[in-house]
């Protein structure tokens, strides 16, 4: 049978970073080993669950192009098949009718100091279990679990883990209303949608256990295990909305490609053993290993994954970075020419880490600077620049060919002429064009700009400053 994998995120929220890691390490098992990427919505918490969660969450990895194989099971839709199972445990003896209140309960946990069900209702007799069902009294319905042993699986990253069966009480599958647990759902889902593999964030650890002694209980065959490392901020506790950007939507709307964040949620964890760290989607299937999953927890570093936005940006062709443009910031540079349009993303495109830093980067292209930037100014602006500034304007105003050798082998003259450096005239040219002190290089903008806007720029500068 091929290798089967699941993704099963609840509906009450967007899909978080965390989410998509784990998405994304099944969807590239399942495609290293030409299985399938099935995708279960857990949407029991009727209360939380929300469809425009559900909508979300689909939406963002279709954005990051992980594509699942067959409709979305939803676990909201499934009562019968839980009911089924659960009175298959009843019948067999492997499950039992709890009658005792949660007031009881906790009057034992303050006197014994212990959250473990004692098993006030394991032994007791078919009469007494009656006599309360036809009283209409209310139950849960708990497992009846090992009391001795252990219980042990083969996790395909942390290894052997073990579990004292002692430390395991009779937990609950069914709440008193009749509605099943996480732990109960979840196997009889794996079951059904034939898992191979489930493979999740560590914090599942402690329910594997238990979820082994339900399969155990019905005589199902079990899936192999693996559970990730968590995604730590840079003070090394869990990821959260406190370190920023969490969601996946996120990303989305401040205009970082997919395959950048794919890329680096891929190497939150992971080891591609090489040194290289940029990849594509086809290259990371390729390479993909559950025995190259480390079992620390991994650091987000935005300044890390910026860079490898970056990579992926300056890979993407100018036409495309241009499609992406037009979706997010229609209105952009769309009184220009296109062949303009698409000059200015080339030489931006290697200065940014996102598609919306190249569009706030770019404004002195199609718009005269409305300021100077302030600093700059005080760097830039000596004693001695406006005399040099006319002399250039004069030279320019004479200049046949305008491009960026010409315009730079004339600068260079009158800065000699000058007897200065060429950066006295080079820093408040760049100032009166663009209104900042970076950029790309200053004769490709004076050649993108072209004739006319230079001028104009660097006599409002002048009069200005």
């Amino acid at each position: 049978m091929n290798s089967r994998v699941r993704f099963a995120p609840s509906p009450t929220g967007q899909l978080h970073l965390g989410g998509a890691r784990t998405a994304l390490f099944n969807y590239l098992f399942a495609r290293q080993n030409q299985g399938d990427f099935l995708l279960r919505i857990e949407d029991t918490d009727k209360e939380r669950s929300k469809k425009e969660h559900v909508e979300q969450i689909l939406d963002s990895l279709s954005w990051l192009g992980i594509d699942w194989d067959q409709e979305p099971v939803f676990q909201s839709s499934r009562s019968d098949r839980y009911s089924e199972v659960i009175q298959s445990l009843l019948d067999k003896g492997n499950a039992y009718r709890c009658f005792a209140t949660e007031q009881k309960l906790k009057r034992i946990r303050e006197e014994t100091g212990t959250y473990l069900y004692p098993g006030l209702w394991r032994d007791r007799s078919e009469s007494e279990v009656r006599s309360m069902l036809d009283a209409g009294e209310s139950f849960t319905v708990r497992l009846r679990t090992h009391r001795e042993g252990i219980t042990s699986f083969l996790d395909q990253i942390y290894q052997k883990i073990e579990t004292s069966n002692s430390d395991i009480d009779d937990f609950i599958i069914a709440r008193s209303d009749g509605s099943p647990v996480y732990n109960f759902c979840a196997v009889v889902d794996d079951h059904d949608m034939e898992i191979t593999h489930v493979i999740r964030g560590e914090d599942h650890v402690s329910n594997t256990p238990k979820q082994i002694m339900i399969y155990q209980a019905m005589g199902w065959d079990l899936p192999q295990f693996a559970h990730l490392p968590m995604i730590l901020g840079p003070d090394k506790k869990r990821l959260s909305k406190r370190h920023g950007a969490t969601g996946v939507q996120a990303f989305r709307d401040q205009g970082y490609l997919p395959e950048a964040l794919i890329n680096y949620l891929a190497l939150l964890g992971w080891n591609p053993g090489t040194e290289e760290e940029v990849f594509t989607r086809d290259q990371l299937v390729e390479m993909f290993r559950l025995e190259r999953v480390n079992k620390k927890g991994a650091i987000f570093d935005d300044k890390k994954f910026k860079w490898i936005s970056g990579q992926h940006l300056m890979s993407r062709s100018n036409q495309d970075i241009l499609e992406i443009i037009k979706e997010m910031v229609p209105e952009w540079a769309t009184t220009e020419r296109s062949v303009y349009v698409l000059q200015v993303i080339e030489q931006l495109k290697v200065r940014s880490k996102s598609v919306l830093e190249l569009v706030e980067q770019s404004g002195y292209f199609f718009t005269e600077p409305e300021s100077y930037d302030k600093d700059a100014r005080k760097k830039a602006w000596k004693e001695n620049t406006p005399e040099l500034l006319n002399s250039y304007l004069t030279d320019l105003s004479k200049l046949a060919d305008w491009n960026r050798n010409s315009l730079e082998s004339s600068l260079r003259n009158i800065a000699d002429i000058a007897g200065v450096g060429a950066g006295r005239l080079i820093h408040p040219v760049r100032l009166a064009l663009s209104g900042v002190s970076n950029g790309p290089s200053l004769f490709i903008i004076m050649e993108l700009l072209g004739k006319e806007r230079c001028l104009q720029r660097i006599q409002t500068a002048l009069n200005l400053l």
